[in-house]
């Protein structure tokens, strides 16, 4: 039902292949490049994740780790042609990956509705492929999900903050939401100099899009 849902401007790519995962990880194997490495804080406890794209992902990093709820982050593309792409090849705009946010939670924190909220509210999703400056599909707005159910409630999310949105002046929402097994070539993690990189460097480029209109649940 949700193979590339109705806010997606682009169709979507028909490769199926995926990241190899290591069963009972969830962290890269030995095809991804080496990003940080997956945190396991309770191996007794189920995290949950999904993946987002909102423009720069350094900054939309910092957002996230510093969320309470949040156990683990990691940049990286996804949703292109290629595999194994490099951060050169993503600034292009020829491998159709986006710069996106890998997210893991504990859903006893936290949810996925509160994170998207988080997302839709600091950057702009009326935008297109571009963030501001940021422009190229790379930085498009989109939400990579691991079952139609999380799809379904990011779409009730949109189509509501559209309304929202509408009654502030703003165009029709053109993020998408794309299951993360129907996304190209799936999730490469970015390279090590981009992980925390806001950590590794205070004063480095962090914009902020968002809109400044507040969800309303």
């Amino acid at each position: 039902m949700f193979p590339f849902i109705r806010y997606a401007t682009q169709q979507p790519h028909t490769n199926q292949h995926r990241l190899l995962v290591i069963p009972g990880t969830g962290c890269p194997g030995e095809g991804a490049k080496s990003g940080k490495p997956c945190a396991h804080h309770d191996t007794h406890r189920r995290m949950n994740e999904f993946w987002v794209g909102m423009g720069c992902f350094w900054g939309a990093e910092k957002l996230f780790w510093e969320t309470p709820g949040v156990t683990d982050t990691q940049v990286g593309y996804a949703g292109g042609r290629t595999s194994n792409p490099s951060y050169r090849a993503v600034c292009s705009g020829s491998t159709g990956h986006a710069e996106v946010v890998r997210v893991r939670f504990d859903p006893q924190v936290t949810s996925l509705e509160d994170l998207v909220v988080l997302a839709l509210e600091n950057h702009d999703p009326t935008q297109g492929n571009r963030q501001g400056a940021d422009i190229g599909t790379q930085y498009r707005s989109v939400f990579f999900l691991p079952t139609s159910d999380d799809a379904a409630t990011v779409e009730r999310i949109l189509d509501a903050y559209g309304k929202q949105l509408a009654q502030h002046g703003y165009g029709p929402i053109t993020a998408q939401v794309v299951l993360m097994d129907q996304a190209g070539t799936g999730f490469w993690a970015a390279e090590d100099y981009h992980q925390r990189y806001l950590e590794k460097n205070p004063g480095g480029y962090c914009p902020h899009h968002g809109t400044g209109v507040c969800y309303v649940r």
